[in-house]
């Protein structure tokens, strides 16, 4: 059963309030351990997504979430500074590759989150547990990947009870990252200092995934 394909406008449209709204708290985690700027980066980037016109991607087929998730991806990797705009950037651009024109299934939707987290992996040269967005990343996207094993082809309700599981996840990642020491990145340079504060990259992904949970209920 293929799910209305513009929850993917409405996850955009939910993350881009949401990282706006917790510009201060994304720029207080930087402070501690990395450059300062995670939070302005990416509440840059959240505005220019909101400006987004969704005429644009609409026609009588409906809402083009492939070519609107890599419009999204090619916002963020001209609009984020620092090493966020090109993982982010990359993470939806290969998302929006993936579904391309093709309806939204919950295997589709589950496809394009792996394959936005292999190419967030390739271009950032991390692996879970290295205190980055991807320890939040990775867990999601098995999370999703083993719901659509569960039930391939189902409906809305079912990606509303995966995303749920992935919200829960994504907390739990997000939140061991926080007694993890960072060796990818600017934090990296802390060594054992980097112990003690949230990832930057893993805090704006719980917010991300949170956002895509809410639009799925519409």
């Amino acid at each position: 059963m293929a799910l209305p394909s513009e929850f993917i406008y409405l996850w955009m449209q939910g993350a881009a309030t949401d990282l706006i709204a917790n510009k201060d708290y994304l720029t207080s985690l930087d402070a501690a351990i990395g450059d300062g700027d995670h939070g302005i980066n990416m509440a840059r980037g959240a505005q220019a997504i909101a400006a987004i016109d969704r005429k644009d991607y609409t026609s009588e087929q409906g809402f083009d979430a492939g070519s609107y998730l890599k419009k999204v991806g090619m916002i963020l990797v001209s609009h984020v500074g620092g090493a966020s705009g090109p993982l982010y950037g990359t993470f939806f651009l290969r998302m929006g590759a993936t579904i391309g024109p093709h309806p939204i299934d919950l295997p589709l939707f589950a496809k394009a989150v792996l394959a936005g987290v292999a190419g967030l992996k390739a271009r950032g040269k991390a692996e879970y547990a290295q205190k980055t967005m991807v320890d939040v990343w990775e867990p999601v996207s098995r999370c999703v990947a083993e719901a659509a094993d569960r039930a391939p082809g189902e409906g809305i309700s079912v990606l509303e009870d995966a995303l749920a599981a992935a919200v829960s996840v994504a907390r739990k990642e997000a939140e061991a990252t926080v007694d993890r020491i960072a060796t990818k990145g600017r934090a990296s340079y802390l060594g054992e200092r980097s112990r003690g504060t949230m990832d930057p990259g893993a805090a704006s992904s719980m917010i991300i995934i949170n956002a895509v949970y809410r639009a799925s209920k519409g």
